[in-house]
């Protein structure tokens, strides 16, 4: 796949359309583009464990840094609800600023052009994360079950009953709904606002 700013992710297998109708090969196209998706996904969230951070963000796809990111924020948000509450939160809060002041630098670097946009486009969810967990400081929670918690968009990674292999799950206050591994090429992203929150929570609430 070749997106319109000229990245490029490969498929896990080639397709032959030769002698082949259209509505038939079409229809491979778009389960490889799922498969291909989650096979980056996954090779991305269990990078980001092996490589510095801003290394990690300029070799993976612009869709896969976001997701990948997101994952990682949702599992360190609830392990230091877990190991020390609300201290835990509040400690976390520090490291994600640290975290943002170092994706910052980035920006000055010399960076091609599909990197820029994915820096860019991380810069904006980095500082919605951080805003999260200032709010649930600022609040003063100590458990990962609040309602300022579970309202947030959460991306998880795990192995579901029914799958054979693990899967990105989207969840938001009593909705869980599976990642659907559209490739949306690299785009920038607007600024997240409260607005925005209450829009993820309708429209999931909704699916």
């Amino acid at each position: 796949m070749i997106s319109g700013e000229g990245e490029n992710i490969q498929f896990v297998r080639k397709i032959d359309p030769k002698d082949r109708n259209v509505e038939f090969w079409m229809g491979d196209v778009e389960r490889q583009m799922v498969a291909s998706v989650r096979n980056v996904v996954e090779i991305g969230i269990f990078d980001y464990l092996e490589k510095p951070r801003n290394e990690w963000v300029c070799i993976h796809p612009g869709q896969i840094v976001l997701n990948a990111s997101q994952v990682h924020w949702t599992s360190d948000v609830e392990k230091a609800f877990d190991e020390q509450g609300y201290e835990g939160i509040k400690k976390y809060h520090q490291e994600l600023e640290a975290q943002l002041a170092g994706t910052v630098i980035l920006v000055r670097q010399k960076l091609s052009k599909l990197a820029k946009i994915s820096v860019n486009a991380l810069i904006v969810i980095d500082v919605h994360a951080k805003d999260v967990v200032g709010a649930m400081v600022a609040s003063r929670i100590e458990d990962k079950n609040a309602f300022e918690w579970v309202s947030q968009l959460r991306y998880y990674w795990y192995k579901a009953d029914s799958d054979e292999m693990e899967q990105m799950w989207c969840k938001c206050v009593a909705t869980t709904f599976p990642y659907g591994y559209e490739y949306l090429g690299n785009t920038g992203r607007l600024v997240i606002t409260p607005l925005t929150d209450k829009c993820y929570m309708t429209l999931m609430g909704a699916l």
